[in-house]
Protein backbone atom coordinates (compact mmCIF):
# COMPACT_ATOMS: atom_id res chain seq x y z
CA UNK A 1 0.00 0.00 0.00
CA UNK A 2 1.45 3.86 -0.84
CA UNK A 3 1.52 5.94 2.07
CA UNK A 4 2.24 8.81 0.52
CA UNK A 5 -0.79 10.79 0.77
CA UNK A 6 -1.33 10.14 3.89
CA UNK A 7 1.88 11.90 4.83
CA UNK A 8 0.54 14.66 2.48
CA UNK A 9 0.11 17.98 4.55
CA UNK A 10 0.42 20.99 2.00
CA UNK A 11 -2.13 19.24 -0.38
CA UNK A 12 -4.90 19.59 2.14
CA UNK A 13 -4.20 22.66 4.36
CA UNK A 14 -5.42 26.20 2.25
CA UNK A 15 -2.53 28.68 1.64
CA UNK A 16 -0.09 26.31 2.53
CA UNK A 17 2.50 27.54 -0.02
CA UNK A 18 2.72 30.49 1.78
CA UNK A 19 3.61 29.50 5.39
CA UNK A 20 7.70 28.90 4.84
CA UNK A 21 8.07 32.79 3.34
CA UNK A 22 6.35 33.96 6.40
CA UNK A 23 7.81 31.51 8.68
CA UNK A 24 11.30 32.77 7.09
CA UNK A 25 10.43 36.70 7.90
CA UNK A 26 9.39 36.76 11.02
CA UNK A 27 12.29 34.41 12.18
CA UNK A 28 14.68 37.30 10.56
CA UNK A 29 12.99 39.87 12.12
CA UNK A 30 12.88 38.11 15.69
CA UNK A 31 16.13 37.39 15.29
CA UNK A 32 17.13 41.06 14.40
CA UNK A 33 15.09 42.43 17.29
CA UNK A 34 16.91 40.60 20.06
CA UNK A 35 19.97 41.88 18.74
CA UNK A 36 23.12 40.80 21.20
CA UNK A 37 20.84 38.04 22.81
CA UNK A 38 20.88 36.20 19.21
CA UNK A 39 24.04 34.29 19.51
CA UNK A 40 23.95 32.33 15.92
CA UNK A 41 25.79 29.74 14.48
CA UNK A 42 27.28 28.28 17.17
CA UNK A 43 29.05 24.65 16.53
CA UNK A 44 28.53 21.47 18.15
CA UNK A 45 30.38 19.75 14.47
CA UNK A 46 32.21 20.38 11.62
CA UNK A 47 29.72 20.12 9.06
CA UNK A 48 27.98 23.89 8.04
CA UNK A 49 24.87 22.85 9.29
CA UNK A 50 26.04 21.08 12.64
CA UNK A 51 25.16 24.59 14.10
CA UNK A 52 22.85 26.10 16.79
CA UNK A 53 21.40 29.43 17.21
CA UNK A 54 21.00 30.75 21.03
CA UNK A 55 18.41 33.02 22.11
CA UNK A 56 18.64 34.64 25.55
CA UNK A 57 16.22 36.24 28.06
CA UNK A 58 17.06 39.32 29.64
CA UNK A 59 18.58 38.61 33.20
CA UNK A 60 19.32 34.75 34.06
CA UNK A 61 17.90 32.21 32.52
CA UNK A 62 15.47 29.88 33.86
CA UNK A 63 16.38 26.85 31.67
CA UNK A 64 17.04 25.47 28.66
CA UNK A 65 14.41 24.68 25.88
CA UNK A 66 15.74 23.10 22.90
CA UNK A 67 13.33 23.45 20.11
CA UNK A 68 14.12 20.75 16.76
CA UNK A 69 12.56 21.85 13.75
CA UNK A 70 10.87 19.47 11.13
CA UNK A 71 10.62 18.93 7.19
CA UNK A 72 11.12 14.91 7.08
CA UNK A 73 14.43 15.29 7.89
CA UNK A 74 14.79 16.39 4.29
CA UNK A 75 14.65 20.20 4.29
CA UNK A 76 14.62 23.62 6.33
CA UNK A 77 17.08 24.48 8.69
CA UNK A 78 17.10 26.45 11.87
CA UNK A 79 16.40 30.12 9.94
CA UNK A 80 12.71 29.51 9.78
CA UNK A 81 11.81 29.12 13.31
CA UNK A 82 13.55 31.48 15.40
CA UNK A 83 10.23 33.57 16.30
CA UNK A 84 8.84 30.93 17.91
CA UNK A 85 11.56 30.92 20.61
CA UNK A 86 9.20 34.30 22.02
CA UNK A 87 6.74 32.71 24.37
CA UNK A 88 9.71 30.56 26.24
CA UNK A 89 12.02 34.02 26.48
CA UNK A 90 9.48 36.01 27.58
CA UNK A 91 8.52 33.46 30.30
CA UNK A 92 12.79 33.56 31.00
CA UNK A 93 13.77 30.55 29.69
CA UNK A 94 17.10 30.34 27.11
CA UNK A 95 15.84 28.47 23.60
CA UNK A 96 18.34 26.67 21.19
CA UNK A 97 17.30 26.11 18.09
CA UNK A 98 20.03 23.76 16.18
CA UNK A 99 20.25 23.17 12.55
CA UNK A 100 20.96 19.15 11.33
CA UNK A 101 22.46 17.36 8.42
CA UNK A 102 19.60 15.75 6.19
CA UNK A 103 18.46 12.76 4.31
CA UNK A 104 19.55 11.55 1.73
CA UNK A 105 23.01 12.86 2.43
CA UNK A 106 23.00 11.19 5.87
CA UNK A 107 20.17 8.45 7.80
CA UNK A 108 17.92 9.41 9.89
CA UNK A 109 19.85 7.53 13.03
CA UNK A 110 23.31 10.43 12.00
CA UNK A 111 20.34 12.95 12.36
CA UNK A 112 19.59 11.90 15.94
CA UNK A 113 22.98 12.03 16.51
CA UNK A 114 23.48 15.37 15.19
CA UNK A 115 20.33 16.30 17.71
CA UNK A 116 21.62 14.66 21.06
CA UNK A 117 25.36 16.78 20.25
CA UNK A 118 23.35 19.56 19.47
CA UNK A 119 21.66 19.36 23.10
CA UNK A 120 25.00 18.67 24.95
CA UNK A 121 26.13 21.37 23.46
CA UNK A 122 23.63 23.77 23.84
CA UNK A 123 23.90 22.72 27.85
CA UNK A 124 27.13 23.83 28.40
CA UNK A 125 25.81 27.50 27.62
CA UNK A 126 22.89 27.40 29.69
CA UNK A 127 22.45 26.23 33.36
CA UNK A 128 19.20 24.74 34.74
CA UNK A 129 16.39 22.30 33.63
CA UNK A 130 16.36 21.29 30.00
CA UNK A 131 13.14 21.19 28.11
CA UNK A 132 13.18 19.59 24.70
CA UNK A 133 10.65 19.69 21.92
CA UNK A 134 10.40 19.47 18.55
CA UNK A 135 7.78 19.89 15.39
CA UNK A 136 7.16 16.79 13.02
CA UNK A 137 10.45 14.84 12.44
CA UNK A 138 11.53 16.95 15.05
CA UNK A 139 8.82 15.67 16.91
CA UNK A 140 10.40 12.43 16.03
CA UNK A 141 14.03 13.78 16.92
CA UNK A 142 12.69 15.52 20.51
CA UNK A 143 11.24 12.25 21.40
CA UNK A 144 14.11 10.17 20.78
CA UNK A 145 16.08 12.47 23.22
CA UNK A 146 14.65 10.88 25.63
CA UNK A 147 15.47 7.27 25.09
CA UNK A 148 18.66 6.27 26.55
CA UNK A 149 20.39 4.98 23.78
CA UNK A 150 21.20 8.11 21.83
CA UNK A 151 23.51 8.80 24.80
CA UNK A 152 23.58 11.46 26.15
CA UNK A 153 25.67 12.47 28.69
CA UNK A 154 24.84 11.29 31.84
CA UNK A 155 25.15 14.91 33.57
CA UNK A 156 22.75 16.53 30.51
CA UNK A 157 20.03 13.53 30.52
CA UNK A 158 19.66 14.13 34.48
CA UNK A 159 18.93 17.82 33.55
CA UNK A 160 15.97 16.70 31.18
CA UNK A 161 13.01 18.07 32.58
CA UNK A 162 10.34 17.40 30.04
CA UNK A 163 9.70 16.32 26.73
CA UNK A 164 7.14 17.54 24.50
CA UNK A 165 7.01 16.42 20.85
CA UNK A 166 4.32 18.33 18.80
CA UNK A 167 2.88 16.29 16.21
CA UNK A 168 5.78 13.58 16.39
CA UNK A 169 6.70 10.85 13.86
CA UNK A 170 6.31 8.02 16.52
CA UNK A 171 6.96 4.81 14.25
CA UNK A 172 8.89 5.23 11.02
CA UNK A 173 7.37 1.83 9.49
CA UNK A 174 4.50 3.66 7.74
CA UNK A 175 7.17 5.92 6.00
CA UNK A 176 8.82 3.28 4.54
CA UNK A 177 5.45 3.28 2.02
CA UNK A 178 5.87 6.57 0.96
CA UNK A 179 7.56 8.44 -1.84
CA UNK A 180 10.17 9.62 0.21
CA UNK A 181 11.72 6.60 1.36
CA UNK A 182 13.84 7.22 -1.72
CA UNK A 183 15.32 9.53 -0.42
CA UNK A 184 15.40 8.62 3.63
CA UNK A 185 16.09 5.18 2.80
CA UNK A 186 14.43 3.48 6.00
CA UNK A 187 14.87 -0.33 6.51
CA UNK A 188 13.77 -2.33 9.13
CA UNK A 189 16.32 -2.11 11.26
CA UNK A 190 15.94 1.15 11.58
CA UNK A 191 12.20 1.43 12.14
CA UNK A 192 13.10 -0.77 15.57
CA UNK A 193 16.06 1.38 16.55
CA UNK A 194 14.87 4.96 15.29
CA UNK A 195 11.08 4.62 16.12
CA UNK A 196 10.48 6.15 19.23
CA UNK A 197 7.70 4.23 20.16
CA UNK A 198 9.54 1.13 19.87
CA UNK A 199 11.73 1.69 23.05
CA UNK A 200 11.34 1.06 26.14
CA UNK A 201 14.31 2.01 28.18
CA UNK A 202 13.67 5.62 28.77
CA UNK A 203 14.39 8.66 30.87
CA UNK A 204 12.17 9.40 33.56
CA UNK A 205 11.13 12.40 32.68
CA UNK A 206 7.47 14.02 32.24
CA UNK A 207 6.89 14.00 28.31
CA UNK A 208 3.62 16.05 27.07
CA UNK A 209 2.47 15.29 23.15
CA UNK A 210 0.68 17.77 21.52
CA UNK A 211 -1.06 17.67 18.05
CA UNK A 212 -3.54 19.56 15.88
CA UNK A 213 -7.03 18.52 15.85
CA UNK A 214 -7.44 19.49 12.05
CA UNK A 215 -4.17 17.42 11.14
CA UNK A 216 -4.39 14.51 8.56
CA UNK A 217 -5.13 11.18 10.66
CA UNK A 218 -2.03 9.88 10.12
CA UNK A 219 -0.81 12.60 12.45
CA UNK A 220 -3.40 11.98 15.24
CA UNK A 221 -2.66 8.69 14.65
CA UNK A 222 1.37 8.77 14.99
CA UNK A 223 0.77 11.28 18.19
CA UNK A 224 -1.57 8.64 19.81
CA UNK A 225 0.68 6.17 19.32
CA UNK A 226 3.52 7.85 21.31
CA UNK A 227 1.36 8.63 24.12
CA UNK A 228 -0.29 4.73 24.48
CA UNK A 229 3.41 3.26 24.11
CA UNK A 230 4.65 5.57 26.72
CA UNK A 231 3.46 5.25 30.40
CA UNK A 232 2.09 8.04 32.04
CA UNK A 233 2.40 10.13 28.56
CA UNK A 234 -0.07 13.24 28.36
CA UNK A 235 -1.58 13.57 25.30
CA UNK A 236 -3.29 16.97 24.36
CA UNK A 237 -5.30 17.41 20.86
CA UNK A 238 -4.93 21.50 20.04
CA UNK A 239 -8.32 22.74 19.25
CA UNK A 240 -8.80 24.31 15.12
CA UNK A 241 -4.86 23.34 14.37
CA UNK A 242 -3.39 21.61 11.53
CA UNK A 243 0.20 20.28 10.88
CA UNK A 244 1.86 23.85 9.83
CA UNK A 245 -0.20 26.50 12.39
CA UNK A 246 0.09 23.97 15.56
CA UNK A 247 3.21 25.47 16.73
CA UNK A 248 2.36 29.49 16.18
CA UNK A 249 1.05 29.01 20.00
CA UNK A 250 4.99 28.99 20.70
CA UNK A 251 4.90 32.81 20.04
CA UNK A 252 2.70 33.03 23.03
CA UNK A 253 4.16 33.60 26.41
CA UNK A 254 1.17 32.07 28.37
CA UNK A 255 -0.51 29.97 25.46
CA UNK A 256 -1.42 26.58 26.30
CA UNK A 257 1.42 25.03 24.60
CA UNK A 258 4.07 27.39 26.09
CA UNK A 259 2.34 26.67 29.41
CA UNK A 260 2.96 23.02 29.01
CA UNK A 261 6.01 23.72 27.74
CA UNK A 262 7.72 26.12 30.44
CA UNK A 263 4.85 26.41 32.50
CA UNK A 264 4.21 24.44 36.34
Amino acid sequence: MDLTDAYENGKYIPGAVEYPPRWSAEAAAFREGLGARAQLDLPYGEDARQRFDLFLPEGEALGLVVFIHGGYWLKFDKSYWSHLAAGPLARGWAVAMPSYRLAPEVRIAEITQDVATAVAVAATKVAGPIVVSGHSAGGHLSARMRCRDVGLPEAVAERIVRVLPISPLADLAPLMQTEMNADLKIDFEEVMDESPMRQGDLLEVETVVWVGAEERPAFLDQARWLAEAWPETLARVSPGRHHFDVIEDLTGAYSPLTEALVGG
